[in-house]
């Protein structure tokens, strides 16, 4: 019998191959282990490194923080810009979000790599958005309560309005589309851009240069009964020139016929039908509407509905945001956030007046009443003057 020398399999490797493959995986673990500790001790040696990533994702948040800001803004409603002429701008919900016009994001922790802090950037509101012209206008009329529906839709978060009245198609015509653009503040995306002047509606050129300017303007007229609304505007007048005549004879050119004096602007500004038959010419009914002087002191929140669904926005004005000023004789604005006293109109507005002769009004409104039947009939709508 023959005796094999070797005691290994044939298919198991030699001790030589065996010790080699050894050796290599433990290089190799030596190896990772190595570079592994290298890493380490790299990312120890530069600990800003930890900062800087830091730093970058509290100035992300900032980013984040101006986005959530403005979408909160246009929610709760916005500030009109600090400049406002007239000073009446109502305080809205926005108001204890921001209680200035500029608020500051700051950066205050200094970065290894930069050696300095991150600068601090502004939040102006008022650089957000365009001047555009106006998309609304309210063209009239005096003393039908034009200032009253302004400050009540300024509440609206969608609607940017001058504060003074611009006059620029009856007066200021003449300075050009670039000058009268730059008088509206600046809108946002789905913001309508506003303005209120009511001599336009009884100013012959005016829709001609407003159609002109835009061919799908949407306005708004505020009517009043037009004897009222007389009497309204010499209290006005009077208030300002204690010594003009009295309102009787200037109401008549001559008394004993008893013919009223169509030429007096107070008296003309109420045959409303004879105004609404020029703008008709470049308008169509649909585009114009009106609000009764009447019921936006009696239901203010059902006449801002009317103006918010003719705009195309949604009813955000309602009846929380009014309460009825039994001194004044009209409704005013609730205390908004932020502020210690409620909103009302000026001392201007709500003038007591004077005592007329009764047969004075009541040749007034016989002289009315055709052109309110009329009135009536062009615009679907009854007031209730007579």
């Amino acid at each position: 019998m023959e005796c094999s020398l070797s005691w290994y399999p044939s298919d198991f490797p030699s001790p030589a191959a065996f010790r080699k493959k050894l050796l290599l995986l433990f290089t190799m673990l030596l190896l990772w282990v190595y570079i592994f500790y290298s890493c380490t001790a790299l990312c120890l040696s530069v600990p800003s490194l930890g900062q800087e990533e830091h730093g970058a994702a509290r100035h992300r948040s900032g980013g984040a923080g101006i986005s959530e800001l403005k979408a909160k803004l246009l929610l709760r409603g916005q500030q009109q810009e600090a400049g406002d002429r007239d000073g009446l701008a109502f305080r809205s919900a926005s108001r204890d979000l921001l209680q200035e016009d500029t608020i500051e994001l700051t950066e205050e922790s200094p970065t290894a790599l930069s050696g300095h802090s991150l600068k601090p950037f502004d939040l102006n509101l008022s650089s957000y958005g365009a001047k555009k012209l106006p998309q609304a206008i309210i063209i009239g009329v005096k003393k039908g309560g034009t200032r009253a529906l302004l400050e009540f839709l300024r509440v609206h978060p969608d609607i940017r309005a001058v504060g003074a009245e611009p006059h620029f198609f009856d007066r200021h015509y003449d300075k050009g589309m670039e000058w009268y653009k730059d008088l509206m503040p600046k809108t946002l995306d789905g913001q309508i851009t506003m303005e209120k002047t009511p001599s336009y509606f009884v100013t012959k050129e005016v829709a001609a240069r407003i159609y002109a300017m835009s061919k799908d303007a949407k306005l708004i007229v505020v009517v009043r009964d037009p004897v009222t609304r007389a009497i309204s505007d010499y209290t006005q007048t009077l208030s300002k020139k204690p010594d003009i005549p009295s309102f009787e004879s200037l109401t008549f050119k001559n008394r004993t016929t008893g013919l009223i004096d169509t030429s007096w602007s107070a008296i003309q500004i109420g045959i409303y039908a004879k105004h609404l038959e020029n703008w008709l010419q470049y308008f169509p009914m649909h585009q114009i509407l009106f609000v009764s002087g009447e019921r936006l002191i009696s239901d203010p929140s059902g006449e801002l509905g009317k103006v918010q669904d003719f705009l195309g926005l949604k009813r955000i004005i309602t009846d929380k945001h009014f309460y009825f000023n039994k001194t004044k004789g009209f409704p005013c604005l609730k205390k908004p956030e932020g502020s210690s006293k409620p909103h009302c109109l000026g001392k201007t507005k709500g003038r007591t007046h004077p005592n007329i002769d009764p047969e004075v009004v009541q040749r007034l409104r016989d002289f009315y009443r055709p052109f309110n039947m009329k009135f009536y009939q062009m615009t679907g709508q009854n007031f209730g003057w007579d």
